[in-house]
């Protein structure tokens, strides 16, 4: 056989090879499409997600623990910030939505002491939804933005009372198996269950650090009625009330209650250590007025009512430098990766710019493999979530240190 023949036969079996190579590549982030996918937990981030990937075609179902959409939806209200949470409802669609249910006014803060006297009122400057900017954040009640994101998805997405329970690879996917008897497969998992995620262990051991804060929080129903004087005090916003290295932020809700956080220096296993009963109501307002002694009476209120909730949360973040050996068949978002402490608005916002940068990876056409796209989102969502992070444990450390006023009311008046 001539050298020119060889060549030729040779190179048709190189670009046969290369065919099929590209062809197994292709095939692997194509057929996503007709694969399952399972976002485990129902909150914004996972939420979006779903609706991210249902407007590109892909099959999701979402199983979430809740019994249904009407249980009651605890936590303060949601700020949400133009380069992450508001960039996502753009992208799927639901900013017209979100113009309808949020709340204009919510986000107007007023500063305080220990004693309840206002230092400094943001109430006099006015926003509308159609402003911008760094320091806009419109703010919506968790539960009309869940039910606006439920929503947007097609019909019997989610599958609720569907509490994680552990799931065993198969093939190449996994048995997910929940305590309502049921166990579903799916060829690709997305972890978007929470601070306290039963599900990252499958992916990562790497545990939280305590932060070193304790929170207690908190919710009055009907607050009007219940905490005049605190409702009156926080004018349809938020109140930041700071002082002797302890804090308690107050967020009025669309549905008349108060929520609120109490943060106090404590050791990790105080609430085990402290004899307190959480679920009576009394036993936390002795612990209060024990270890706020130095605070002003008009905080009371807080604890008077018993149309009201409390629970404890040690506040926990990860590793700065934290990372991990990506898998072909299961990712993470939202503070079920990245979990932190309240001090810096991020919580829902990171969630949902992480809904959008995997979903983008995912769907992009020119990534080498399903896990490849799940290292790139993985790596720069690691990458900004440290930056975050540190930023908000810096936040948390200011108001809770001896200055923690002058600190907030020089950051306020540099913005205004």
């Amino acid at each position: 056989m001539s050298f020119t023949n060889i060549f030729k036969t040779n190179y048709a079996i190189l670009i046969h090879s290369a065919t099929v190579i590209l062809f197994y590549q292709n095939e692997d982030v194509m057929s996503l499409k007709n694969k399952k996918i399972a976002i485990v937990g129902g909150g914004p981030g996972g939420l979006t997600l779903a609706r991210l990937l249902q407007l590109k075609g892909y099959q999701v179902k979402v199983y979430e623990r809740d019994e249904d959409q009407n249980v009651r939806q605890q936590g303060a209200t949601l700020d949400l910030h133009e380069e992450s949470g508001l960039k996502a409802l753009i992208a799927i669609g639901l900013l017209d939505e979100f113009k309808k249910n949020y709340r204009p006014g919510a986000d107007k803060l007023r500063l305080s002491d220990h004693n309840a006297v206002v230092h400094f009122d943001d109430h006099m400057k006015k926003t509308t939804v159609e402003e911008s900017g760094a320091y806009f954040r419109p703010e919506i009640d968790r539960a009309p933005l869940r039910d606006l994101l439920i929503s947007s998805l097609e019909k019997n997405t989610i599958v609720w009372n569907s509490k994680f329970i552990s799931m065993q690879g198969k093939n190449n996917g996994w048995d997910i198996s929940f305590d309502n008897g049921s166990t579903v497969y799916a060829d690709l998992v997305i972890a978007a269950d929470g601070a306290n995620s039963r599900l990252r262990k499958y992916l990562t051991d790497i545990p939280p650090i305590y932060s070193g804060l304790t929170i207690v929080e908190g919710n009055i129903y009907n607050a009007a009625a219940h905490a005049p004087q605190l409702w009156k005090l926080v004018k349809g916003g938020k109140v930041f009330a700071l002082g002797l290295e302890k804090s308690i932020i107050l967020s009025a809700k669309g549905d008349g209650s108060l929520s609120f956080y109490t943060g106090t220096k404590e050791t990790e296993e105080w609430i085990k250590t402290s004899g307190i009963n959480f679920g009576n109501k009394q036993e936390i307002y002795e612990w209060f007025k024990e270890r706020f002694a130095d605070w002003g009476s008009e905080w009371h209120e807080l604890f008077e009512s018993d149309d009201s909730y409390f629970v404890p949360r040690p506040q926990y973040h990860y590793p700065l430098d934290q990372q991990w050996e990506s898998l072909p068949n299961l990712t993470i978002l939202g503070d079920a990766a990245h979990r932190m402490p309240p001090y810096a608005g991020e919580g829902v916002n990171m969630a949902m710019l992480d809904a959008l940068e995997l979903s983008e990876q995912l769907t992009e056409n020119d990534f080498r493999s399903v896990k490849a796209a799940i290292s790139g989102y993985e790596k720069a969502m690691c990458q900004r979530a440290a930056k975050i992070t540190e930023v908000t444990l810096l936040s948390m450390e200011n108001m809770h240190s001896k200055e923690a006023l002058k600190f907030l009311l020089d950051m306020f008046r540099l913005i205004h």
